[in-house]
C-alpha cells in the first residue's frame, strides 16, 4: 500500500488557521481525490481561498479538480466542469468553465456519482493535455511567502 502523500509545509501552515472541522473535511477530500488518481501532482495556492490543484501535469492548465477552502467552507471544483458529462446535475455554478459541489460533509464526496464525476474530469483532462508530464505524484508549492 501506498505512503499517504503529506500536505505541503506552507499549505500546512494556512490550513492550521481553519477550524478542525474545515481541516478534517479538506483532508478526508484530498486523500480521497488523491486516491483516485494517485499520480497526479497537487499545486498548492493561496490568493482568495486556501487551494489545492489536483493535475495530470505540473500545469494547472491540466488540472482535473481543486479545493479551495474559504472561511467557513469548502467546494470540490472542477477547472472545466462546464464541458464535463454531469448526468446527475451535480455540478453548480455560473462560470465561463469553472463548475463545483458544495461540500458539507463526508457523504457530498464520498458516494458513486462523485466518483464517476471526478473519473470523468481525469479522462477529459488527459485527453486534453498537451504534452505528457514528467512529474507525478508531487506536491508542488504556488504559495508566497
Amino acid at each position: 500500500m501506498k505512503k499517504a502523500r503529506a500536505i505541503h509545509p506552507d499549505f500546512l501552515e494556512l490550513l492550521h488557521l481553519k477550524e478542525q472541522p474545515l481541516i478534517d473535511l479538506f483532508t478526508g477530500l484530498r486523500t480521497y481525490i488523491i486516491g483516485l488518481y494517485p499520480d497526479c501532482n497537487e499545486l498548492v495556492y493561496h490568493t482568495h481561498a486556501l487551494t489545492a490543484v489536483f493535475s495530470i501535469s505540473d500545469k494547472l492548465a491540466d488540472a482535473f479538480c481543486m479545493i479551495p477552502i474559504y472561511t467557513n467552507h469548502l467546494n470540490l471544483g472542477f477547472n472545466k466542469g462546464t464541458l464535463l458529462k454531469d448526468p446527475h446535475q451535480l455540478l453548480t455554478g455560473t462560470g465561463n468553465l469553472i463548475r463545483h459541489i458544495d461540500i458539507k460533509k463526508t457523504t457530498d464526496y464520498n458516494n458513486a456519482k462523485v466518483k464517476a464525476l471526478v473519473e470523468e474530469a481525469i479522462h477529459f483532462a488527459i485527453k486534453d493535455m498537451d504534452k505528457p508530464s514528467r512529474s507525478q505524484g508531487a506536491t508542488i508549492s504556488k504559495i508566497k511567502r
